[in-house]
């Protein structure tokens, strides 16, 4: 059988491992597929970098197009990143009848609705497993694996960047600020972190998860966003003296009036599986109703775990690509036409319980005043306790039981008006995965 012909859109960090692996094994995929895989053109910015990686056999170009449009192409990987150029080559791949593998997590959470249904058109297909969690296979194990189960939620530790940041602050007690810089020189981190530290490159994850999860369209315009750059290296030591340690969660759940779609950080049981994923590893939670819990751990992004995905769509592809086209795999497990348009819940309507640091004039009354408002506001407290800062004011923690948020913002608004309460307060959430 002819081997499967493929054109790589760029040949930077994981291009150039998805390269690697297929010269490394290429006789042990080729197994595996039923066929040969080869890279046959590069489309790239640099052509003399290019070459010395991958010599005079394969045909290197500048210009995208050139590989979309040629004939003896059979599947376009797109590894340059983006929402212009990318989505531009993905769509004309597609209205050329190219079968397309990309790791572009962003343009398929604001675009991957237009990109599926013209797939879907065309009869192609369009493989992403190394768009979340590097070299995790979620993708296939959600989409497949677990077909039997209704899922209940997701819950997945998807940007080692922040758990980078936050497993450095909790072990060396240092500020976000210099774990930052540090995760910078390592690697770890982009010269601009914002994606990463904010949650909005974990939340363009989850928005994939959840449709793959609740056969919902890609919604990340409804995604509740919150990052990690406002923590402090007191709030991680409170959370461990409570039992608890502080995740950034990717977080989506099925209620009965709609779905949670929700990015922030996190306390989570200190014993906890998901609470021992430390570094720049990643881990995702799932919950079926036959299964019960499942939880996938690994590298969650660099070059070789990312190509290891990216390599496992081209052999899916070189397995299916003969296949009558109604009936491959569907993209987000689903069939088309039984997509939910169960909707995504407001974050007010969210119920969880909170931890809350708040800094106060040490004095009598205030301790009243702030569990008066809680009170009022219908929120059960757990436990307290208080910390001295400094010679006149105190930091105050309380754990609350299940609250709605939309009653939490209430009760902090007010609080924040006392004249008493100082640098503002802060709000976590507690997740316990029951």
């Amino acid at each position: 059988m002819k081997p499967v012909r493929v054109g790589l859109l760029g040949l930077g960090v994981v291009g150039s491992g998805v390269w690697t692996v297929l010269a490394q094994n290429n006789a042990e995929i080729a197994r595996r597929a039923g066929r040969l895989i080869e890279v046959v053109a590069v489309a790239v910015r640099d052509v003399d970098k290019a070459r010395a990686l991958v010599g005079d056999e394969v045909r290197i170009t500048t210009d995208g197009l050139e590989l979309v449009r040629d004939p003896d192409i059979d599947i376009i990987v797109e590894l340059i990143g983006g929402n212009t150029v990318a989505r531009s080559l993905i769509l004309e791949a597609i209205a050329q009848g190219k079968h397309v593998v990309t790791a572009n997590k962003a343009l398929l959470a604001s675009d991957g609705n237009e990109i599926f249904a013209q797939a879907q058109a065309r009869g192609v297909i369009v493989g992403f497993e190394a768009a979340v969690a590097g070299g995790i296979p979620i993708i296939k194990a959600m989409r497949e694996g677990l077909t039997a189960n209704r899922i209940q939620w997701v819950a997945g530790i998807i940007n080692g960047t922040t758990n980078f940041i936050l497993s450095e602050m909790r072990a060396r007690g240092l500020p976000f600020e210099d774990v930052l810089a540090e995760a910078q020189r390592l690697g770890y981190a982009e010269a601009d972190p914002t994606f990463d530290v904010e949650g909005v490159d974990a939340a363009h994850k989850l928005t994939l998860l959840a449709s793959l999860a609740f056969g919902i369209p890609v919604q990340f315009d409804k995604a509740h966003i919150e990052g990690i750059s406002h923590l402090a290296p007191e709030d991680i030591a409170h959370a461990e003296r409570l039992g608890y340690r502080i995740k950034l969660l990717g977080i989506t759940r099925r209620r009965a009036e709609g779905i949670e779609l929700r990015v922030h950080p996190a306390l989570v049981p200190a014993g906890s599986l998901i609470a021992n994923v430390e570094g720049a590893m990643n881990a995702v939670l799932v919950h079926g109703d036959a299964v019960g819990d499942t939880l996938y751990y690994g590298q969650g992004a660099g070059s070789m775990p990312t190509a290891s995905a990216v390599v496992a769509d081209l052999v899916d592809v070189a397995r299916l690509q003969m296949a009558d086209p109604e009936h491959h795999v569907p993209y987000l497990a689903f069939q088309p036409d039984a997509m939910s348009d169960f909707p995504v819940l407001n974050m007010a309507s969210v119920r969880t319980s909170y931890f809350l640091r708040l800094r106060v004039d040490d004095q009598p009354g205030v301790l009243a005043d702030l569990a008066r408002l809680l009170s009022d506001a219908g929120i059960s407290v757990g436990s307290m306790f208080q910390q001295p800062h400094g010679v006149h004011q105190a930091d105050i923690i309380f754990l609350t039981h299940e609250a709605r948020e939309g009653d939490v913002d209430d009760a902090l608004a007010a609080i924040r008006d006392l004249p008493f309460v100082h640098s503002g307060v802060i709000r976590l959430r507690v997740e316990n995965f029951n």
